[in-house]
C-alpha cells in the first residue's frame, strides 16, 4: 500500500504542472430554463445536497460508533457539494471551479480515512482523519493559488482525487472490515467510474439524444455513489431496509 502510495506521489510530481484546461468550461447542455444559466447541470446537484442531509439525520444507524466522526465529515462534504458545484455551474470559470472542487476534497478525504480507520488501523485511521482532510484543502489552494499567478497545478488535486480510487479497492480486496459494508462502497467505486466515463463523454451523450447532457448525467451517478457511499457505513440490516424502501 505504502509502494502505491508513494510511487503514485512521486509519478505526479515528475510530470510538468498541469493548468487548468479552459475547454472544461464549455459544457455542452448551456440551455437556460427559470431564468436559470445552465439549468441542468446547475438543479442536477441537487441529489447531493439530499443525500448528505439524508446521511446526517442517520446517524443512529452506524455499524462502528467510531466511524462517526469521518462520516459526520464525508456526509458534510457531500452536501456541500450541492452548493459549490451548482455555484461554479451557474457561470463556470476557473475562478469558480474552486468551490466545485473543495467539497469534493473534503468527502473524499474523509472517506479514505474511513477506509483506512476500517480495513487497516483503527488508530491510524481516525488520526489521519483531519491531516487528510486538510491535504484536499490545501491541493484546491495551491492549485487555486498557482492559477491566479499564471502557473497553473492540477499536480496535488490529481492526487487527491485518483490515488484514494487506487488504494481503496486494494484496501477493500486485501483487509477484512467491520464497520464498512464492502458490497455499497464497491457498487459507490463503480458508480463513479461511470460518473467519470459521463463527464467525458459529455457532448457525445447530448448529442445522441438532445434530452441531457454527460455533465448533468455525472452528477447523478455521482451522488448515486455517495448515497451508496452513506449506506456502506451504516448496520447492514439497516441498509437492506433502506435498499429495499428505495
Amino acid at each position: 500500500m505504502l509502494a502505491v502510495a508513494a510511487a503514485g506521489i512521486v509519478t505526479a510530481f515528475f510530470l510538468p504542472p498541469i493548468p487548468q484546461d479552459p475547454a472544461y468550461h464549455a459544457f455542452a447542455d448551456g440551455r437556460a430554463w427559470l431564468g436559470i444559466a445552465n439549468f441542468w447541470n446547475v438543479v442536477s446537484n441537487a441529489p447531493f445536497l439530499l443525500v448528505g442531509a439524508y446521511g446526517l439525520g442517520r446517524l443512529s444507524r452506524l455499524s462502528d460508533p467510531t466511524l462517526r466522526p469521518a462520516y459526520v465529515v464525508t456526509c458534510l462534504g457531500i452536501a456541500l457539494v450541492a452548493a459549490g458545484s451548482a455555484w461554479y455551474h451557474l457561470a463556470p470559470s476557473t475562478p469558480t471551479l474552486v468551490w466545485d472542487r473543495l467539497p469534493m476534497s473534503i468527502a473524499f478525504m474523509a472517506l479514505f480515512a474511513a477506509v483506512i480507520q476500517d480495513r487497516m488501523s483503527a488508530k491510524v485511521g481516525r488520526a489521519l482523519l483531519g491531516p487528510l482532510v486538510v491535504i484536499g484543502m490545501a491541493s484546491v489552494a495551491w492549485w487555486s493559488a498557482t492559477e491566479l499567478r499564471g502557473a497553473g497545478d492540477l499536480r496535488p488535486y490529481a492526487v487527491v482525487q485518483f490515488l484514494p480510487l487506487l488504494l481503496m479497492p486494494m484496501m477493500l480486496w486485501l483487509y477484512r472490515g467491520a464497520g464498512l459494508g464492502d458490497r455499497w462502497l464497491w457498487a459507490a467505486i463503480g458508480a463513479y467510474v461511470l460518473a467519470k466515463l459521463a463527464e467525458h463523454f459529455d457532448a457525445a451523450i447530448y448529442a445522441a439524444g438532445g434530452v441531457v447532457g454527460g455533465h448533468s448525467l455525472k452528477h447523478l451517478l455521482a451522488a448515486l455513489a455517495s448515497l451508496w457511499i452513506v449506506q456502506a457505513f451504516w448496520r447492514q440490516d439497516a441498509a437492506a431496509t433502506a435498499s429495499r424502501a428505495a
